[in-house]
């Protein structure tokens, strides 16, 4: 919900799909390419400055959406850095710090260039993009059924917590802890439902097996790609300088 609603706020939303996947695969294909930490320091940064700058993305935003993986790293870089040898005694392997730097910020750079594409194109354009690319429709199929679950889920749990208010059912922690299970339990027979009618309105609309929508239109669609082509090469350049 925060990836999307981000997205559709952003100031680059009337920006070509196919120009901030192609900044995107060359902000992460540079990544892989650069050996240095201070090439990959910049690699990282360009995506992050280029959404909030750029994209007028929200720093709130923006960390909300990167905390989860940026956790992840951190774990998975302090687990290589500090840990039990042989005989069972925790210590710190020194040893390791390049190579585990080298990594965090591969990794970062990668993710910075994900979140670039993910927190400016909304899934509507994402899925054109990708229809035109000759992805299978079954596969674009599921993505806008979840994409719609989602939403449907989250009116749902909203509803059925209010009305357990007006029931005095979060009063006490205990209380809270019983009335939230009681929800999610009901929640199941919920989607169950929902999904039904989503079927029976998809085939009162002679539904065949393929989900349409109208496609948004993007009349600088060819000069955003030459720019982002622009930039994406000097990235690659920038990363391939550095390696040989």
């Amino acid at each position: 919900m925060l990836i999307e609603t981000t997205a559709c706020a952003s100031r680059w939303r009337g920006v070509a799909p196919s120009a901030k996947a192609l900044f995107a695969l060359s902000g992460a294909a540079a990544a892989w390419l650069a050996r240095s930490p201070d090439t990959l320091a910049v690699l990282a940064a360009v995506p992050v400055l280029a959404a909030l700058l750029g994209a007028r993305v929200p720093p709130r935003a923006w960390l909300g959406a990167a905390l989860a993986p940026l956790g992840f790293l951190l774990l998975a870089c302090m687990t290589l850095l500090f840990g039990p040898d042989p005989h069972g005694t925790w210590h710190w392997n020194g040893a390791l710090l390049p190579a585990v730097q080298r990594t965090a910020l591969r990794s970062l750079a990668v993710l910075a260039a994900l979140l670039g594409f993910a927190l400016t194109t909304p899934l509507p354009d994402l899925l054109a993009l990708l229809r035109r690319l000759r992805t299978p429709e079954l596969l674009l199929d599921l993505m806008a059924l979840c994409y719609r679950m989602l939403f449907v889920l989250r009116q749902a749990w909203d509803e059925g917590v209010e009305a357990q208010r007006a029931r005095l059912g979060h009063r006490g922690w205990r209380q809270r802890w019983r009335s939230t299970g009681m929800l999610a339990g009901h929640m199941a027979q919920q989607v169950w439902q929902r999904a039904a009618a989503l079927q029976m309105a998809a085939d009162a609309r002679s539904y065949a097996g393929t989900l349409r929508f109208l496609p948004a239109a993007f009349p600088h669609a060819r000069r955003q790609n030459a720019l982002a082509a622009l930039a994406g090469a000097l990235l690659l350049a920038l990363a391939a300088g550095d390696r040989w």
